[in-house]
């Protein structure tokens, strides 16, 4: 999106809005806590902190922005905290959620969120028009293929607008996409090759960060030679955000690329279930980060939900490296410096990294044998970032 300097500083006065909104939430739920007392009700809550607080001094202006921004605010609240109380159950999987917090108005990442209900609107020429703000240039990745629930704006760190919108994707489309094929491929990632497959193909590590190095030092360093609290250091401080910005992008469309072309082209994928934050915490920390090993393997799971694929974790304590691929005979770990070695048992020569996909291959293979491979499902959520999207999304995904 590319909005002019009035509807900047209406979105900007929408983002206030909302945070307020949602920090005088967050600061209800924690008093009443405080006091014993029950949690107040979502539609007291916007009767107290939307309608009755607009009529004060103190918060006049929130009438200055779409109802609808407010509303959502309070919505992310009840959801966070719903979050919150399903994770100390055990009813939610994944890391423990804390608490919601207060936003800061200094976060360099903002958002608000207008639903139908708002009259949103494309125009003919292509803008998109939004409540009390006007309309706004926008630059289209693609064209929407249905009507949109809601639609999502988002201020990232380096300036930049996007639009995200929530649709319904239609499974027989998705399955017309990506046909049933009986293909099966093992992945061994690594930081010499980003991922060596089964097939034998391997495939380079790009290295976003490290080629991107010099740039970043030098902009950090004129950055930390301006004042702090003036304006040449907001400048600079987006000249980082924004050397930062094309690092992340570049990796995530690397990400996308290869995911889509190895969900095309398997129906079952198998990848070793590493961990990154064991890694992230020792002497190769910056390459594992640049790599994005995780955000790659979700990438291939989301994608695999979507068109009917399996994907299969290995256990990290499975020792791919150490077994013969052709017999099986486990031959002992061996240090990271040997990437070739003939197996004891049969004498056969194998690559480290290519005879570990192939292991990866046949574990991920018995298990989806003890299972059954996954039948194509129905309709499911997308996730927020797409190939070729950069933070515009057309898929559903989840609120």
């Amino acid at each position: 999106m590319y909005p002019d300097s009035g509807q900047r500083a209406a979105l900007a006065r929408a983002f206030g809005c909302a945070r307020v909104v949602f920090n005088d939430a967050v600061r209800t739920r924690e008093d009443a806590r405080r006091a014993g007392e029950a949690f107040p009700a979502p539609g007291e809550l916007s009767k107290r902190l939307i309608t009755e607080a607009k009529r004060t001094k103190a918060r006049s202006w929130l009438g200055e922005v779409s109802s609808v921004v407010l509303q959502q605010a309070l919505r992310d609240v009840e959801a966070a905290c719903r979050n919150f109380f399903a994770s100390l159950k055990g009813q939610r999987q994944g890391a423990k959620m804390g608490a919601p917090r207060f936003k800061s108005r200094k976060d360099t990442r903002q958002s608000i969120r207008f639903t139908a209900n708002a009259r949103w609107s494309i125009t003919d020429n292509g803008r998109l028009n939004l409540p009390k703000i006007g309309a706004v240039k926008v630059k289209w990745s693609r064209t929407l293929p249905t009507r949109t629930s809601s639609v999502t704006v988002i201020k990232d760190a380096a300036g930049r607008y996007f639009a995200s919108f929530v649709i319904d994707t239609d499974p027989h489309a998705d399955a017309t996409r990506m046909p049933d094929t009986h293909q099966m491929l093992g992945i061994d990632l690594g930081l010499t090759h980003f991922a060596v497959l089964s097939d034998g193909t391997k495939i380079d590590s790009p290295r976003f960060l490290r080629r991107a190095e010099k740039k970043l030092k030098k902009a950090q360093r004129e950055m930390s030679r301006k004042q702090k609290g003036s304006k040449n250091r907001e400048k600079a401080r987006l000249k980082v955000a924004r050397a930062h910005a094309q690092v992340t992008d570049a990796r995530r469309e690397f990400h996308h690329q290869l995911s889509t072309k190895l969900i095309r082209d398997n129906q079952a994928i198998g990848v070793e279930d590493l961990a990154v934050k064991g890694l992230a915490r020792t002497r190769v920390a910056k390459s594992v980060h640049d790599a994005g090993w995780a955000q790659f393997v979700h990438t291939l799971e989301y994608k695999a939900v979507r068109y009917g694929r399996t994907v299969v974790k290995i256990g990290r304590f499975e020792p791919t490296s150490q077994v013969c691929s052709e017999c099986g005979a486990k031959d002992g770990p061996k240090p990271l410096h040997i990437r070739t070695w003939t197996c004891t048992a049969c004498g056969a020569v194998h690559d480290r990294d290519h005879n570990a996909a192939i292991n990866v291959k046949t574990a991920a293979g018995l298990a989806v044998a003890a299972c059954g491979a996954q039948i194509r499902p129905g309709r499911v959520l997308a996730q927020r970032d797409e190939t070729g999207s950069h933070g515009f999304s057309t898929e559903p995904r989840a609120a």
